[in-house]
């Protein structure tokens, strides 16, 4: 097929056309969602508490931090304070997150299929961790006594005190030995105020793990994503694109012939001329259930297909037909009787055969010598296994059909059964749908006597 498959404008082609099937894929797409969020992803809520880290931090001790609060030390713990019976600390991992935000705050995030439950999470992690995070440290987050670098400088205070006792003890400068042993006291002093001065700076460094937890998380008032109206709009959406290019794609695909001199040469004939047949639309109502469902969404009608367009009035319809009829005099000057063989399905190409029927039957120069139009007699065929009549009294088929509903292949086994049934295809004409007119000329009979003709002859088996 043509670039035309992929231009904006044959999408339009299949929203309006196909308007009633794809609303329903729509409704479809949006039950499938609506179903997998109760399945597959059950409404799900977040909640988010946030931990302070004082002083100054850089952004890699920042994503550490992060790190951290989700890794297994911390989520062990708060899934054994939980003690949740339907959910272990694997599967608690998984639903605990933290990131790290502006202004050194680590938010740590929960989910679970409650806003309660959501919230105890986010808090209870959060406060494993500020309890970790102090551990690690040092720190102590359970009772006032005194530990660590605190115990740590006042031992060193009192040394200091000893060693002042012990150096003014000492006989300053009298011997030898006591002029040494105030030196290595001196030299302890200063020692340990170093050691002092190193510790203040380190317990600095470790001040800023003095996390504090910001409250306790809001409460969530909405569902986390995917919520249940993304995933029925998600699934909507989904079905609605993949009609569309279900739509394309067999477009693309489709090797049916649309033009005249390709049908011709399929049929290894030539072209006799193209006829009119009004657009009945929407006339016909379909029998049985299946066909009112198609009937419904407009797969009985092909969207590919140019819109027809307003044919001139009834006489110039019955010019094309006439011209035809002239045209297959002229060729077969000697032929009474031809077959007229149409494709089984094609409405528009029966329709034509019967109107080419009745011309032939009201030809005005009937009574002169060897001139008048032959008799015509309609035959359908099965496009899947075509069978022709053998021939008889007629001497040649004419073949009618419509464009763009048959492939060259098929075509070809319509040809090659006209051969095997001893039928020359004299000729082919193409029909085509067109939007008519009201008004109708009183001589002219009206399309459904020509189709009943049409039928008849078809019925019968004889000349029409």
């Amino acid at each position: 097929m043509s670039d035309e498959t992929i231009r904006l404008a044959t999408v339009g082609r299949i929203l309006r056309r196909r308007w009633r099937l794809l609303a329903v894929l729509t409704l479809v797409g949006a039950l499938v969602g609506y179903g997998a969020s109760v399945v597959l992803f059950p409404p799900r809520y977040t909640a988010s508490a946030s931990v302070l880290l004082p002083g100054q931090w850089e952004e890699r001790e920042l994503l550490t931090q992060a790190q951290v609060a989700t890794s297994s030390s911390v989520v062990d713990r708060a899934a054994a304070e939980l003690g949740w019976k339907d959910v272990d600390a694997t599967e608690l991992k998984d639903k605990v997150g933290a990131k790290a935000t502006d202004g050194n705050i680590i938010k740590i995030s929960g989910t679970a299929e409650s806003p309660e439950r959501a919230q105890e999470l986010s808090d209870r992690v959060a406060q494993e961790f500020v309890s970790f995070s102090a551990r690690l440290t040092g720190g102590s987050t359970d009772d006032g006594t005194e530990t660590g670098p605190e115990a740590l400088r006042k031992k060193v205070e009192a040394t200091n005190r000893r060693i002042s006792e012990l150096a003014d003890s000492a006989d300053p400068g009298r011997t030898v030995e006591g002029v040494q042993a105030r030196t290595s006291l001196e030299k302890l002093r200063a020692s340990l105020e170093e050691a002092m001065k190193k510790l203040d700076q380190a317990e600095t460094v470790s001040g800023k793990a003095g996390m504090v937890v910001m409250g306790k998380s809001p409460k969530p008032t909405g569902e986390a994503p995917p919520t249940r109206t993304q995933l029925m709009a998600g699934g909507a959406l989904l079905f609605l694109v993949s009609a569309v290019i279900g739509h394309l794609a067999a477009a693309r695909t489709n090797r049916r012939l649309r033009t005249e001199p390709e049908i011709a040469a399929a049929l290894r004939s030539e072209l006799l001329g193209t006829v009119d047949v009004p657009d009945e639309g929407r006339a016909h109502r379909p029998d049985g259930p299946r066909a009112m469902v198609r009937h419904f969404l407009g797969l009985d009608t092909r969207w590919d297909t140019p819109a027809p367009q307003r044919s001139a009035d009834e006489a110039g319809r019955r010019i094309r037909y006439r011209r035809v009829c002239t045209r297959l005099r002229n060729k077969m000057p000697a032929a009474r009787r031809l077959l007229v063989v149409v494709p089984e399905g094609d409405e528009v190409a029966h329709r034509a055969a019967g109107q080419l029927v009745a011309e032939s039957a009201s030809d005005p120069s009937v009574n002169a010598a060897n001139r008048g139009y032959p008799a015509l007699r309609v035959v359908e065929v099965p496009v899947s296994r075509p069978v022709v009549p053998d021939s008889g009294a007629e001497s040649g088929a004419l073949v009618v059909l419509s464009a763009g509903n048959w492939t060259a292949a098929e075509l070809a086994g319509i040809a090659e059964a006209c051969a095997d049934g001893g039928h020359e295809i004299v000729g082919v004409v193409v029909a085509g749908a067109v939007r008519a007119r009201e008004d109708r000329p009183a001589d002219q009979p009206p399309e459904k006597a020509t189709l009943a003709l049409a039928v008849r002859g078809n019925a019968t088996g004889g000349p029409a």
